[in-house]
């Protein structure tokens, strides 16, 4: 039975070589669609990774902030400070123990009177001797013109000689020179006595105290252990804004200019102003020059070294302008990149880089054209290699 039964058709599993070689390039094609596939996960996989690891750049924020009224109507900002113009070291001329100084910090006084007093018992001392030897050369100038005189009247009768005449006379001129000698030494004493007394040289208001009863003081202080001056007095009267406008603005400046003056420590309070004097030199290190800006009034908030912002207008109803308004932003927010100015704005945890276009340099700020809205955060001082999409760490 097993003899006739049929036997398998072999032919049926084999392969021709034509449907082989159909099928090798679809195989192929497989692979290389794979091996890209896998190159991309594991491309996608590496960025993943990397900016999982990563460290974020720790950054300091700025704020696009919309300016109105006089910041917006200024055609140049500058920054400076409160100065008085008349400031004065008081100190002595001459040295001493200081024995009386009855005037504290934010004392006003008159001009010529007596701030402080040093040890002067021995000039006093010196004065009185100085005193009594001009006495006593008057004295002695007196008799001597009276000899004098008496020798005249008897040369006249010839009861004298030409001789004793002439001594009569030179002990005259002699006791003369005596007495102005005498009265020179007085004036010389009551120098140094006066010296030993410390005056304000003009009406002010003392600042600082720089020494204390007790301590010497001595001109220059010529000593490691001595003061060189008792007190620091200022004019409070004379105070006026110094501000560093850059030299590529100074063209924009010029004397009488309207201005506007707002201390640091009072940013709602505005001072109307006049620029009163651009000092004809530049500083080569920081590339500014010098601009003295006055104000039209002044209270008593107004101190010396105050942090000061000025607003220069061209005229005096840009000064009063309330209707202007502007975009600004921190200078210090401001890069390039390929030749363009940029920031980098702030967006969740990631920076994005935006193209800018600024407008005036309003002291530490920047106006802003377009590129930003109000509210905007940005990056203040972005590194170099900053790029966007980069995580970030906000610090204060």
């Amino acid at each position: 039975m097993e003899e006739n039964r049929p036997k398998p058709d072999l032919s049926a599993l084999r392969i021709s070589k034509e449907k082989r070689y159909e099928d090798r390039p679809r195989s192929k094609a497989w692979r290389w669609l794979g091996l890209a596939a896998l190159l991309a996960v594991v491309v996608v996989g590496f960025l993943i990774f990397r900016s999982s690891v990563t460290p974020a750049a720790k950054i300091k924020v700025g704020i696009a902030t919309q300016i109105s009224g006089s910041d917006a109507a200024a055609s140049l900002v500058a920054t400076g400070y409160v100065v008085a113009q008349r400031k004065a070291e008081v100190a002595s001329k001459g040295t001493g123990r200081l024995v009386k100084l009855d005037y504290e910090e934010g004392d006003t006084i008159k001009a010529g009177a007596v701030i402080a007093v040093l040890d002067n018992q021995d000039i006093q001392a010196n004065l009185l001797v100085a005193r009594a030897q001009l006495e006593r050369a008057k004295v002695d100038t007196l008799n001597a013109g009276r000899a004098y005189r008496r020798y005249q009247s008897l040369a006249e009768t010839g009861a004298v000689t030409t001789a004793e005449l002439e001594t009569a006379e030179s002990n005259y001129k002699t006791a003369l020179a005596a007495a102005a000698g005498a009265a020179a030494a007085v004036t010389t004493a009551e120098v140094n006595l006066e010296n030993t007394y410390i005056r304000a040289p003009f009406a002010g208001t003392i600042l600082t105290k720089n020494a204390e009863v007790g301590e010497i003081v001595a001109p220059f202080a010529s000593s490691a252990s001595s003061k060189g001056s008792v007190v620091t007095l200022a004019d409070m009267t004379s105070l006026e804004v110094e501000a560093d406008v850059s030299e590529a603005n100074i063209n924009r400046v010029q004397v009488g200019q309207p201005a506007e003056i707002v201390l640091d420590a009072y940013p709602t309070v505005r001072y109307a102003a006049l620029v009163k004097k651009i000092v004809p030199t530049a500083d080569r290190s920081r590339a500014t020059v010098l601009t003295k800006v006055a104000f039209r009034q002044i209270d008593e908030k107004v101190l010396p070294e105050m942090s000061a912002r000025v607003n220069f207008f061209l005229d005096t109803t840009a000064a009063s302008s309330a209707n202007a308004t502007m975009l600004a932003i921190p200078r210090d927010a401001v890069t390039s990149r390929d030749g363009q100015k940029v920031v980098f704005r702030i967006e969740g945890e990631s920076v994005t880089q935006v193209s800018i276009q600024t407008g005036r340099e309003l002291g530490k700020m920047v106006e802003i054209l377009s590129g930003l809205t109000a509210g905007d955060r940005v990056v203040l001082s972005p590194p170099g290699k900053m790029i966007t999409g980069q995580k970030i760490e906000i610090t204060s």
